[in-house]
């Protein structure tokens, strides 16, 4: 009994905490205001998943991502996080980024042929697709990273020294004053110490699962929420029955849960039954 009363709590916190933003950013009507109170009381009652979700709202979609309107960052989106969970955003070629608390990360709705360039105020990790013909590109103030296909954290923030830690793969990263240039390997951190780039042995493996532990998806496709919690499952794999369903969206938060404990939270927001097959769970139409 305590058990269950501990994750309504949980609910309910993670409830307020998603409503006071809607609600402090003024987007909130009488009708929506409504239906956030159902889903709130179903959430509520449910108390089997401490996570949130709004599904098919799609009217904050301008509200998440702001297109910049100055300068030459007219084509690029805005992803801000002020909130403690990591935000969690899929962008078009299938890269994942882990948007940590006070961070903003800038990207363009559509890559160029060449490259795929983002820019990055803060802290996140990148979970990078390969793509040989398309490099992926960082751009900070004063250092710049480049890679391929690969998962590393970067730090960029004001007042702290920059650095990146390497999980997966290899990293390229220039210094833009002098152009010095490092290769950072999984296990090597890079930092910058008085204006240079210093390679050491990353001391911490553990710091990137700081950003899994607690995530959030703000209006995202189901395919690439589902991509997002499969990249950190052991064992069990989340799929989608039709590319119909996994187009549809949802605002929810995560905090610690089991892919099956995210399989019915998902199921009970679309209406959906799951079906196990090996390894695999298989959501589909009821």
């Amino acid at each position: 009994m305590m058990e269950i009363d501990k994750k309504k709590t949980k609910t309910d916190e993670a409830w307020e905490r998603l409503y006071g933003r809607f609600e402090t950013d003024c987007l909130l009507t009488a009708d929506a205001e409504h239906c956030l109170a159902t889903h709130r009381r179903l959430c509520l009652k449910w108390g089997s998943v401490a996570a949130v979700v709004i599904a098919g709202i799609v009217c904050f979609a301008a509200w998440w991502v702001v297109p910049e309107k100055d300068g030459d960052s007219c084509n690029l989106l805005t992803e801000e996080n002020r909130e403690k969970p990591t935000l969690v955003k899929t962008l078009e070629d299938g890269s994942v980024v882990y948007l940590a608390q006070k961070s903003t990360l800038k990207y363009p709705e559509h890559f160029a042929e060449d490259k795929r360039e983002v820019n990055l105020l803060g802290e996140a990790f990148f979970d990078v697709a390969k793509k040989t013909e398309q490099t992926f590109m960082i751009e900070m103030e004063r250092v710049r990273v480049e890679v391929l296909g690969t998962a590393f954290n970067v730090r960029n923030s004001e007042g702290a020294p920059f650095s990146l830690s390497v999980k997966r793969g290899k990293v390229k990263v220039q210094l833009k004053q002098d152009e010095q240039t490092v290769f950072v390997e999984a296990g090597e951190t890079v930092t910058l110490q008085a204006g240079s780039l210093l390679v050491s042995e990353t001391r911490n493996p553990e710091l990137f699962d700081r950003y899994t532990s607690n995530i959030r998806f703000k209006d995202e496709c189901l395919e690439d929420v589902l991509r997002a919690i499969n990249k950190e499952s052991v064992g069990w794999q989340i799929e989608v029955a039709s590319p119909t369903l996994g187009k549809r969206r949802l605002t929810v938060e995560f905090s610690n849960n089991s892919p099956e404990s995210v399989t019915e939270l998902i199921c009970w927001t679309f209406n959906l039954k799951c079906t196990r097959q090996g390894n695999r769970l298989i959501l589909s139409e009821q």
